[in-house]
């Protein structure tokens, strides 16, 4: 009988050498494909090749278990402490490379996370959407206000010179000589203008910010 145990304690010592040798440097094939990630309370399923799209990104070094040391859940599954709410864009955006995001779903969050798993292309993504948005937000159409002036022709030149600023010339329209002052004829002018009014995001109408009144 102690011979049989040697055996066995050898056979042993033999599997647990393989596995060290394994860890170090699985040969391609070896690993396994599935990886089950626990975030926060919640089980993700996903396969390596998904979480290593994005070579610098913390999940990526996680499942090829270089140099982070993570805990497991009894399952096996990879513990890491964060949202689970946010992790489901973050995955899926690693499989297909786009960013889906449920409406009630904040950007910031989103954007918290893809900063911690360190997913470059996704924060970019989401940093221009966030500006996108903040332009549209702010950027109201503006409104535009017609104005009409009579003038005489001798007024046109000083008129369009002094017009005050953000205040712009559209169309003149001749209307003739309607009125006689004394023995000149004096050709009357229709000048239309127009100007911009933007709506600030407070509601209350506001010359652009550029063109401030000296």
């Amino acid at each position: 009988g102690v011979r049989m145990r040697m055996e066995g304690r050898e056979e042993m010592q033999g599997a647990v050498g393989l596995r060290c040798t394994w860890d170090i440097a699985p040969p391609a094939g070896t690993q396994a494909k599935w990886v089950r990630l626990n975030v926060g309370g919640t089980v993700f399923l996903t396969t390596r090749q998904t979480l290593c799209r994005e070579q610098k990104s913390f999940l990526c070094r996680l499942c090829q278990g270089e140099e982070l040391q993570s805990d497991r859940d009894e399952t096996g599954a990879y513990l890491i402490d964060r949202d689970p709410t946010y992790f489901g864009p973050i995955l899926n955006f690693l499989r297909h490379g786009k960013l889906v995001l449920d409406k009630d779903m904040a950007e910031e969050g989103i954007l918290e996370e893809a900063e911690f798993y360190n997913i470059g292309p996704l924060i970019r993504i989401i940093k221009d959407r966030m500006e996108e948005k903040d332009y549209t937000v702010t950027q109201v159409p503006p409104k535009h206000v017609y104005r009409v002036l009579q003038c005489q022709e001798e007024e046109l030149t000083q008129m369009v010179s002094t017009m005050s600023d953000g205040w712009r010339f559209e169309q003149l329209v001749n209307i003739g000589s309607s009125y006689n002052y004394g023995n000149e004829d004096q050709t009357e002018f229709l000048c239309v203008v127009s100007k911009e009014l933007y709506n600030s995001p407070s509601g209350l109408s506001s010359e652009p910010s550029h063109k401030a009144k000296v």
